[in-house]
């Protein structure tokens, strides 16, 4: 694996990837949608590796939304059994990776099985100090900026914080990620070009990148081509070219 363009320290230090595209790719092959989560599965699985030997720092999936929810039940009850049987079967992968599982969402909605697994593996891959593997689950943006705010109003009733005190540190404290940077990166398989109600606030100066390839089919090159792509992009977070020299 290697960097061809630009060089590592010019590594995005936060990928985030909506995962688009499995049923869609499974319909072409005149397959049900449900091979094309499995499928992808084996996608995860090679992009997390790829990402924590390029030394990637932080990766974040966005693998189950709030409107996922309403999909057609045996859908929902086939993405609970792959979480469940995919976690049980990288825990060695990832404390082999020294990749610290991590997740965000409001994962009490998940069936308890699920749930289980996840804290377990969570539990068991607590120690490992490399790259941040996040699993978006029963996450959406607009409920994790409800919850915040919910939160800090009722700091504001309690007195603990002062109204004209509230700033962007504090915000983020409130949120899903508030134990995680920023997102540089954000990739979207399949074509589609909307963020999709994933981390609204988090990408307000991300680089977004949408690629032409359903997610089953996204490979070690896509990967590396999105991250060339970024590296040759300027990042002016609001000022002007000539300041950043």
């Amino acid at each position: 694996m290697d960097i061809t363009t630009g060089n590592k320290k010019q590594l995005p230090k936060h990928i985030a990837i909506i995962m688009d595209g499995n049923g869609r790719w499974a319909k072409k092959q005149g397959k049900l949608r449900v091979f094309g989560h499995e499928h992808g599965v084996k996608t995860v699985r090679r992009t997390v590796e790829d990402c924590a030997k390029m030394g990637i720092e932080f990766l974040t999936l966005y693998t189950f939304s709030t409107e996922n929810w309403n999909r057609p039940k045996l859908e929902v009850d086939t993405l609970m059994r792959l979480l469940v049987s995919s976690l049980k079967k990288e825990l060695v992968t990832l404390n082999k990776n020294n990749i610290r599982l991590n997740t965000i969402g409001n994962i009490s909605t998940l069936p308890k099985r699920a749930h289980r697994e996840l804290l377990d593996v969570m539990d068991k891959t607590g120690e490992n100090t490399g790259m941040v593997l996040t699993l978006a689950l029963s996450y959406g943006a607009r409920e994790e900026l409800k919850h915040a705010v919910q939160q800090i109003a009722a700091k504001v009733k309690n007195n603990i914080i002062i109204p004209e005190n509230i700033d962007e540190t504090i915000i983020n404290n409130h949120l899903y990620t508030h134990n995680l940077p920023d997102v540089d990166l954000l990739i979207r398989t399949s074509g589609e070009q909307r963020i999709s109600n994933f981390l609204l606030w988090q990408i307000a100066y991300a680089e977004l990148y949408f690629i032409d390839v359903f997610w089953p089919d996204f490979t070690e090159h896509h990967l590396l081509e999105a991250i060339k792509n970024y590296q040759n992009r300027e990042r002016r977070f609001g000022k002007t070219s000539e300041q950043l020299i």
